[in-house]
């Protein structure tokens, strides 16, 4: 995966409060109860904080799982270089 992916990691991480048991890099939204609507809200807020980019509402729709995640952001971050 791409450098983004471990920071990224360390933000699922801490936005959905997961303990060490998860896979995060494979899971999906509503794998888990800590990602539904109000931890993926959670969960944006704390990607665009974290990496100084702003998702549109489509992005944040179809932000399904991790590896989305981790494309998603790092097409923002080549947008912004």
């Amino acid at each position: 995966m791409s450098e983004v992916a471990p920071k990224l990691r360390e933000v699922f991480v801490e936005a959905l409060d997961l303990d060490g048991g998860v896979d995060v890099e494979n899971l999906k939204y509503r794998d888990i109860e800590a990602w539904d609507s109000v931890g993926h809200m959670a969960l944006v807020a704390a990607i665009e904080d974290e990496f100084d980019v702003e998702f549109d509402t489509d992005q944040v729709i179809d932000m399904s799982s991790f590896k989305v995640a981790v494309d998603m952001v790092t097409e923002l971050q080549s947008k912004n270089d």
